[in-house]
């Protein structure tokens, strides 16, 4: 009798991961996160609760690693060096302009803030993360505070290049280009656009004062 090929397990439990972190997903932006259960996901992913509970112990873990991967898939896809997960590693850019390479990084950002794969669950957790002080607090210390280094290991490289004053602490620096963008994506103040990402490099690189 012929022996049978042993399944690959590797490829199976990355299959479930993958239908994991889909469901996930889906469920956040469509139900929200309260409504968002463990139970849900294993069903819509087809795989068991006692699945999800081998690889995370809460459903915020299992969002966050999901959004961690669309993330890093979506750097990745677009050739994109300043998102940093757990699952890749990368760099903003050191091209010696620093203008263009923030503009560059900022435009690619208004790319994943307008693709609903990102956007949709990216606000149910920004919203729920407004009330969940747990949620919030891990929110910003696994996904943006590790951003947020990439652009101050940037602007301290300026600073050695002579392109930014040595006085300049560049953790509140970043926030001149980065926070109005992201205010006005959760608010809906206004739209987005390359040029509006694109000014506010300008704007806080040079100020508002005649040049």
């Amino acid at each position: 009798m012929a022996n049978k090929t042993a399944p690959d397990s590797t490829r199976r439990s990355e299959k479930s991961r993958r239908a994991i972190y889909d469901a996930a997903l889906a469920l956040v932006g469509e139900v929200g996160y309260q409504k968002t259960t463990i139970e849900g996901i294993a069903a819509r992913a087809g795989v068991g609760k006692q699945t999800i509970y081998r690889w995370w112990s809460s459903k915020a873990d299992v969002l966050l690693e999901a959004f961690l991967d669309l993330s890093a898939q979506a750097a990745q896809a677009a050739a994109r060096p300043e998102v940093l997960g757990e699952q890749a590693q990368y760099e903003i850019p050191d091209t010696g302009d620093l203008e263009a390479d923030l503009k560059a990084v900022l435009r690619a950002t208004v790319d994943e803030l307008l693709d609903p794969r990102f956007e949709v669950p990216s606000r149910a957790l920004a919203a729920e993360g407004v009330v969940n002080r747990q949620l919030g607090t891990e929110f910003v210390a696994k996904l943006l505070e590790p951003q947020l280094q990439l652009y101050v290991k940037r602007l301290r490289a300026a600073q050695e290049q002579g392109a930014v004053r040595p006085d300049i602490d560049p953790r509140i620096a970043l926030e001149l280009f980065v926070s109005p963008l992201a205010q006005r994506w959760l608010q809906h103040t206004g739209p987005i656009s390359y040029d509006y990402t694109d000014a506010l490099v300008e704007y806080a690189l040079y100020g508002l004062a005649p040049r």
